[in-house]
């Protein structure tokens, strides 16, 4: 099976970050997709307004799936994932967890970290 064809058996990708309400919701996503960024977020953190724009175009132009988790409203959530500071992104690649990386991060870097995984 070649790449373009095993990305048309999968749910489309979205272009646009999901935003993510419960654990439920996470599971779905990361079910759907082979590879999933997902972003601990608050409204509050100014590194996370930075990151925000790099989020948007990751969803946009890359074969991941970005989730957004918004931290104060899915605390439960956050702690599942042991998440302690925001910005934390969490990457699902085939629905394990397999990167973790806290504070702000570059999109060249995301980029990268993320074509490790979409192939």
């Amino acid at each position: 099976m070649t790449a373009d064809t095993a990305s048309d058996t999968d749910a489309k990708t979205p272009t646009e970050p999901v935003h993510v309400d419960g654990r439920a919701d996470l599971d779905d996503v990361v079910a759907d997709h082979d590879v999933v960024l997902t972003d601990f977020y608050a409204d509050w953190c100014g590194p996370c307004q930075m990151l925000e724009p790099v989020v948007e175009t990751l969803a946009a132009e890359t074969d991941a799936a970005v989730a957004k988790v918004d931290v104060d409203t899915n605390q439960g959530l956050a702690t599942d994932f042991g998440v302690q500071g925001v910005p934390t992104l969490v990457l699902f690649a085939d629905g394990e967890l397999v990167d973790r990386m806290v504070g702000l991060q570059s999109e060249e870097q995301l980029e990268a970290t993320i074509a490790e995984y979409a192939e």
